[in-house]
């Protein structure tokens, strides 16, 4: 009870601290490549259950019927401000949200993608 009273005060602290970021962010996605700002993908939770990860999108839309669900580095569907994101780990801020839900924590293991 304490850890979740925890994730979730520092996760609302952090989105509203962040919220002009968000923005920024969102506003660069925009500009940079046609689609939704978000991408969502179902992951595998405590307990095995499935959840909606949210992340700033960092590819082409419609990445995942252009190639393989692995990205490599050099990897022609990430877009310019993808790149960026990824290498400052920005995309992964919209998890704050899932924290805030509660089907994520601030600290413990990354939920893997079901198989």
């Amino acid at each position: 009870m304490v850890k979740r009273i925890f994730d979730f005060s520092l996760a609302l602290i952090g989105i509203i601290i962040l919220m002009p970021i968000f923005l920024i962010i969102g506003a660069l996605i925009k500009l940079d490549s046609p689609g939704s700002i978000f991408f969502r993908q179902i992951r595998i939770g405590q307990f095995g259950r499935e959840f909606r990860i949210y992340k700033f999108r960092t590819m082409v839309n419609n990445a995942e019927a252009l190639g393989k669900q692995i990205t490599v580095a050099d990897d022609r569907r990430i877009t310019r401000v993808g790149k960026l994101l990824r290498k400052s780990k920005l995309d992964e801020l919209p998890q704050l949200f899932n924290v805030l839900k509660g089907e994520m924590s601030l600290v413990g293991p990354r939920p893997e993608v079901p198989k």
